[in-house]
């Protein structure tokens, strides 16, 4: 008899498998080159089959199987895990909602918004609540990646980065609070302007 039950916070959506999978959207991060996501798919897909036949169970396609390389699809597997958003869990923990509901606006933030961002992390999870109650939302984060330009589709109003001009990332995570603290200032003198309007 189990005795537990185990959920896994997990801020992504993607299957193990596929062009949305693993190997295919994380692969290229960490240094893996076409050739090489192609191999690990194919892996994937292996190991996605002998989980069918031993165990039954089939979590290829499955939202979150793809998290950590495939560590969903494991977890479930074999611990029957239930995979649910990090964003929901930190949600409920800090009452967010009750907080949203008589804000003015939203600001969320993240070290690079890009196209991860849609599937499921901390702001666009964080601006799904904001546009229940129909508030602003605004993100502040170290840069803009590729994609970023679909942050309305996620419900998120504005993006602005704390870069100031061309920098290694070594110098922006140096000075990560004196940036963050300049377009706080700006943000806080637009929106106070825009009060008065």
């Amino acid at each position: 008899m189990r005795e537990a039950e185990i959920w896994v916070a997990c801020d992504v959506t993607n299957p193990l498998t596929g062009p949305q999978g693993a190997s295919a959207v994380y692969g290229p991060q960490k240094g893996a080159t076409t050739e090489m996501v192609q191999l690990l798919d194919a892996n994937l897909r292996h190991y996605a089959a002998l989980l069918r036949r031993d165990l039954g169970v089939d979590v290829e396609q499955m939202q979150g199987a793809g998290a950590a390389g495939g560590l969903g699809a494991g977890l479930m597997a074999f611990c029957q895990a239930k995979l649910r958003r990090g964003v929901e869990l930190v949600i409920e923990a800090v009452r967010l909602e009750e907080r949203v509901r008589d804000a003015e606006f939203v600001i969320t933030g993240e070290g690079k918004l890009d196209f991860q961002t849609g599937y499921g992390k901390v702001p666009h999870g964080v601006a799904q609540v904001a546009k229940r109650f129909g508030k602003p939302v605004i993100a502040i984060v170290g840069q803009l990646g590729e994609g970023a330009e679909k942050c309305r589709e996620w419900g998120i109003d504005a993006c602005f980065s704390i870069l100031t001009k061309p920098m290694s990332e070594l110098e922006a995570m140096t000075n990560a609070l004196s940036l963050l603290r300049r377009i706080a200032e700006e943000l806080g003198w637009l929106l106070k302007t825009l009060r008065r309007l």
